[in-house]
């Protein structure tokens, strides 16, 4: 035994003195172009009653992650924002015969995870079980989806929670500037101009009968899809989809909204918006404006040119605002990508006392990234930081549901993953310069900052950022102070 462990010791310190040699600590390893992006192929097939069904198998851990999507979120809210998301919401409240409670004791029974609820484009119920119990959990994810009972009381009770949690969020800085935010960039008549979850006017009007009807109109299988992935074959999938969802039947559709909707124009000027809250630490800074379609040409451009500006943790602005200057713990910016075009937003939280020089340090980088050419080894870095990371979407049965779902929202090819990654690496510096210059415009943002009035509006001003003006939370009603620039 010592000679045994004697030996393992002289080959440890064998290699480890073989490595030293071979290795130059002096300069970071260099990567090499990322593999190929393997996804298992995606099988399709439907039902006669219009319903969409994709199987991913994935067989490596008995577990199938079902996705039930339908189209009709918050864009059919129309004149009751907050409908879509409270009815998502209501689905696992109560059921056939089972209240929430017996809902979630059948899950646990299960080993189920069941999830309901609606985001902008789509009303969705997501389960998640061991494959052995997927029979039973099946049909109770179909009790919820095609018996929800919405009773008086339970929808008066989660109207009366969902008040509660809307006014509970006037305290809260970084909703309020999100909330305004949306609300100045998108006119109203919108879907983006109010929030998904609606407003405290919106919700106290909310009652069973609103909620049934705007199920029964939206709720439809020829608007459905089925996403189906883990440790199942298409045969079963269908078999057991068919069993449980076949007799389901279309009735009177509502309208759906598309992208007819005109999207924002950009403004003419930069305007700042500030909102106030007496005695706060910090200032909540949101810079932005309309963004651009998800199906853009443009769009692999985007992401690199993103990944540099405000997308990554390396990324300028949070080495800027954060690394170098102290100001904030994280800065950030994005495009969100809706099938109606989202916004463009760079967002901090910065102490209140550097307000002023967090909007300089934002607009230095907003006009660097326009004006100067990258390097070539920090566009290296934004494109392996993308690519590298994109396998990791695709790891669990849940990932592969929740990538597919992505693709048919925005009616991409089923294949669009395998292309990727090239079409990322593709990115030049001057494609990043030209979508920067047509895309980030310092001289038509919109500005909203929410913190202390009183301290940090005379530091904005003298920045000449543009006009001025104060507004109430969710840039709602008249403006009370406004000046010009």
């Amino acid at each position: 035994m010592r000679w045994a462990i004697a030996l393992l010791g002289l080959a440890g310190v064998f290699s480890s003195s073989l490595a030293a040699q071979q290795l130059d600590i002096t300069h970071p390893p260099r990567l090499g172009p990322p593999d190929p992006l393997k996804i298992p192929p995606v099988q399709r097939t439907s039902l006669a009653n219009g319903l969409q069904l994709y199987v991913i198998e994935q067989h490596e851990v008995s577990v199938v992650q079902l996705l039930l999507s339908v189209r009709g979120g918050g864009r059919n809210d129309g004149t009751e924002p907050g409908l879509a998301s409270f009815t998502g919401n209501m689905l696992d409240e109560g059921a056939d015969t089972l209240d929430a409670f017996g809902i979630a004791a059948r899950e646990a029974y299960l080993g189920a995870d069941l999830e309901t609820g609606a985001d902008w484009d789509a009303t969705e119920i997501g389960l998640k079980v061991p494959a052995k119990t997927l029979s039973p959990a099946l049909d109770l994810m179909a009790t919820v989806a095609l018996k929800p009972s919405f009773r008086s009381d339970v929808v008066k009770r989660q109207r009366d929670l969902r008040l509660a949690a809307i006014l509970q969020q006037r305290d809260e800085p970084d909703v309020v500037a999100g909330k305004t935010f949306d609300a100045l960039v998108f006119p109203a008549g919108h879907p983006y101009h109010e929030p998904l979850i609606g407003d405290s006017a919106s919700t106290v009007s909310l009652d069973s009968t609103m909620v049934r009807e705007f199920y029964r109109r939206t709720f439809r299988p020829d608007r459905a899809t089925m996403i189906v992935s883990g440790d199942i074959t298409l045969l079963e999938a269908r078999t057991m989809v068919e069993r449980e969802f076949g007799a389901w039947r279309p009735t009177k559709a509502a309208d759906y909204l598309s992208s007819r909707i005109s999207p924002p124009v950009p403004r003419g000027g930069t305007t700042v918006y500030l909102v106030d809250k007496p005695a706060a630490a910090q200032s909540v800074i949101v810079i932005g404006g309309p963004g651009v379609a998800r199906r853009s040409p443009d769009y692999y451009a985007l992401e690199v040119m993103n990944t540099l500006l405000g997308g990554s943790f390396s990324s300028r602005l949070n080495q800027n605002l954060r690394e170098t200057k102290g100001y904030t713990y994280g800065a950030g910016s994005a495009f969100e990508y809706r099938p109606l075009p989202g916004p463009f937003v760079a967002q901090a939280a910065v102490r209140t006392n550097v307000t002023d020089s967090s909007l300089v340090e934002f607009f230095r980088e907003f006009r660097r990234i326009r004006d100067s050419t990258v390097s070539s080894s920090e566009l290296r870095r934004a494109k392996n930081f993308i690519a590298l990371q994109l396998p990791g979407e695709f790891e669990t049965a849940s990932d592969l549901a929740t990538q597919l779902g992505e693709l048919l929202v925005f009616g991409l090819p089923l294949e669009y993953y395998r292309t990727y990654i090239p079409r990322i690496m593709r990115v030049t510096s001057a494609d990043v310069q030209r979508v920067a210059r047509k895309y980030v415009q310092p001289d038509k943002l919109t500005i909203v900052v929410v913190g202390d009035v009183v301290k940090i509006r005379p530091g904005i001003e003298a920045l000449q950022l543009g006009t001025v003006k104060e507004v109430p939370a969710e840039g709602t009603g008249a403006t009370a102070r406004s000046s010009g620039h």
